[in-house]
């Protein structure tokens, strides 16, 4: 599947191998770090490299859209934008980050709308839903932008720099998204 989705600021595409450096550099940082679930500090290049080779099947399946934020008018990677698909269920979750150079712009607002758009009309899901650490107000703020609604908060289940954090879970259905 050819997947390129385009806002008035952004292209969101599958990411290049040519890309794991930038994706080292943004994700390695340590603010980044701290307010994702997932993204292990420091990044290394192999770490990458790794995630991005394993892109091609997981679209292809229709399983994962891990897809690169891109400025459309310089081609500068700044971050990315997943949805993970649970074709049991028909719904998707949600996933990103975005480099802090580019926190503040409205940049994962943007991109969040475009894959929820094409995850409601393309890939026909009934809900998608995103988590975020309730330490992280910015994320939270893109989820309630995009038309989710808090649904709970999840006690300390993310261990974190040795820190259990709490998570706030956000949510939509297809019969309330505004697109």
């Amino acid at each position: 599947m050819f997947l390129n989705l385009q806002t008035e600021r952004l292209i969101l595409r599958p990411f290049k191998l040519e890309d794991a450096p930038r994706v080292r550099e943004l994700a390695g940082d340590k603010e980044v770090a701290k307010t994702t679930l997932g993204i292990p500090h420091p990044y290394p290049i192999e770490a990458a490299e790794n995630w991005i080779k394993n892109h091609p099947q997981l679209i292809k399946n229709g399983d994962v859209y891990p897809l690169a934020i891109v400025l459309r008018d310089n081609s500068l990677v700044v971050g990315t934008m997943t949805l993970r698909v649970d074709k049991q269920h028909n719904k998707g979750e949600l996933a990103y980050w975005v480099g802090k150079n580019y926190w503040g712009n409205g940049y994962a607002t943007e991109a969040a709308r475009a894959i929820m758009n094409f995850g409601f009309k393309e890939l026909i899901l009934n809900r998608i839903w995103a988590m975020a650490l309730s330490k992280n107000p910015a994320s939270i703020k893109v989820m309630k932008k995009v038309g989710m609604e808090i649904e709970g908060t999840l006690k300390q289940p993310i261990l974190q720099a040795e820190v259990y954090e709490d998570v706030e879970v956000y949510g939509v259905i297809k019969s309330d998204y505004r697109y």
